[in-house]
């Protein structure tokens, strides 16, 4: 593979060695060094015609110093040896006004990832980032482009953005870690707004992603925001009430991203966490299996290493409705006299189940999860609300269609969901085998029953 440009290069690595070395001959007992590096190219284009170039390099080194039983993290982008003598010092002398703390330390170096040596063991870098021309770059932007196609229409505007990034993170610390990981991204988004007949306006968004520019779908974002505007014409009030719920791929990590959240050691400890107490407990359904699988090579989110340097593994979040893994990082693994994991999930997956577990064949989409269920209201976004972290109750502001026998009848807007997550998820329904291979956490479409819907 050749060279990537915009990446870590010998003299950047050595500064970052150098800084460790010489924050320990200043009397740090342990630091930890995380160097960043990032380059964003960005077209945009407005109605067809480019509006917008953007090129962006980014540059960091995080250092974590750990002295005389006291702990701080600091940050700098000035990378030059004259000027980090005077930071790290700086530094240091803010930390040892700080109080002591002395649950603060490095992970255990036989977790850390060993794996991780070039940064390019997840076959995450595309060779061919490091030939696109800014032609090239404004060519996808404007081929994706779909205004002109529908100018007379009921299209009333189009922006475009298309995007292509390597970053680049190396992390070191003064107990032997050392762990790299590069990865380039190509991405293209796209929201188009429509008028109808009366005046009224309604907006359609979509997107891809991907590690590799081949396979990038940019061609299809455009009609695909534009028919996710139209479908949103005539929107109609339905009374509230419960309702079968199923949600859109798109949106469904909404609802799981509360479950990893209360499963984060640092909500836990202050109690702030609905699930609370219940490692190794049966909370949810025996059906319902989230993984986390940060390892798969090639795919977009996948890591050997967090920002700890600790090695990631493929592991049960939940298992059979059963809660199996706290996300509980060094610090908190010692102020709560708990076993160490990861910080968070990586890559977690929704396994697919359908009506209590049953297997699943072929392609499971929203289409066919709407089959399933029969009658119930579609949520295709999300807008506003909250859930509380402490109870898991939560009430959403919703969009998306009203549905019988599978098939779609009517859009429905400005509606709320209420309740709270465990009920949920106990009332799931089914999980489809959809999730989208752009997003970091692959969640399916997902149906539940007894929703409680108010307009």
């Amino acid at each position: 593979m050749e060279e990537v440009i915009g990446i870590l290069d010998p003299q950047e690595i050595a500064l970052a060695e150098k800084c460790l070395e010489t924050a320990l001959d200043k009397g740090a007992q342990k630091v930890r060094i995380t160097l960043n590096k990032s380059l964003m190219d960005l077209f945009g284009t407005l109605n067809g015609e480019l509006d917008k170039v953007s090129h962006c390099l980014d540059r960091s080194m995080g250092v974590s110093l750990f002295a005389d039983g006291r702990f701080g993290s600091f940050s700098t982008n000035r990378l030059a040896e004259e000027d980090l003598e005077l930071f790290l010092d700086r530094s240091l002398a803010t930390v040892r006004m700080l109080a002591e703390d002395s649950f603060r330390d490095l992970p255990d170096p036989g977790r850390t990832a060993k794996d991780a040596v070039t940064g390019k063991e997840l076959d995450l870098v595309d060779g061919s980032y490091a030939r696109l021309t800014s032609g090239e770059r404004l060519r996808i932007a404007m081929d994706a482009a779909i205004f002109k196609a529908h100018e007379g229409e009921d299209l009333i505007s189009e922006e475009g953005e298309y995007s292509d990034s390597i970053a680049d993170t190396l992390i070191l610390d003064s107990n032997g870690t050392r762990c790299r990981h590069t990865e380039t991204s190509f991405e293209y988004g796209v929201e188009t707004t429509i008028r109808d007949s009366s005046g009224n306006r309604y907006s359609g968004f979509w997107w891809d992603a991907s590690t590799r520019l081949r396979d990038l779908d940019s061609g299809i974002c455009g009609e695909t925001a534009l028919s996710r505007a139209r479908a949103q014409v005539g929107p109609r009030i339905i009374p509230g009430g419960e309702y079968n719920m199923v949600v859109d791929s798109e949106k469904a990590s909404r609802l799981v991203t509360p479950l990893l959240n209360a499963l984060n050691a640092y909500s836990l400890q202050q109690k702030n966490s609905f699930l609370l107490d219940t490692l190794g407990k049966e909370v949810f359904p025996q059906f319902l299996t989230i993984m986390d699988r940060p390892r798969e090579a090639g795919r977009s989110g996948s890591r050997l290493f967090d920002s700890e340097g600790v090695a990631t593994q493929e592991t049960p979040i939940i298992e059979n409705g059963v809660v199996k893994e706290y996300f509980v990082n060094t610090y908190m693994s010692r102020k709560m006299g708990i076993a160490p994991t990861v910080e968070d999930a990586g890559r977690p997956v929704v396994l697919p189940c359908i009506s209590g577990g049953g297997p699943v064949q072929g392609i499971l989409d929203r289409k066919g999860i709407m089959g399933l269920v029969g009658d119930g209201i579609l949520v295709t976004d999300f807008n506003g609300g909250n859930s509380n972290p402490a109870t898991g109750d939560f009430s959403f502001g919703i969009e998306g269609f009203l549905f019988k026998d599978g098939a779609i009848v009517h859009p429905v807007r400005e509606m709320l969901i209420t309740g709270n997550l465990k009920d949920l998820w106990n009332n799931l329904i089914a999980a489809g085998n959809d999730s989208r291979r752009c997003m970091s956490k692959l969640i399916p479409t997902l149906a539940f029953s007894n929703v409680s819907f108010s307009s």
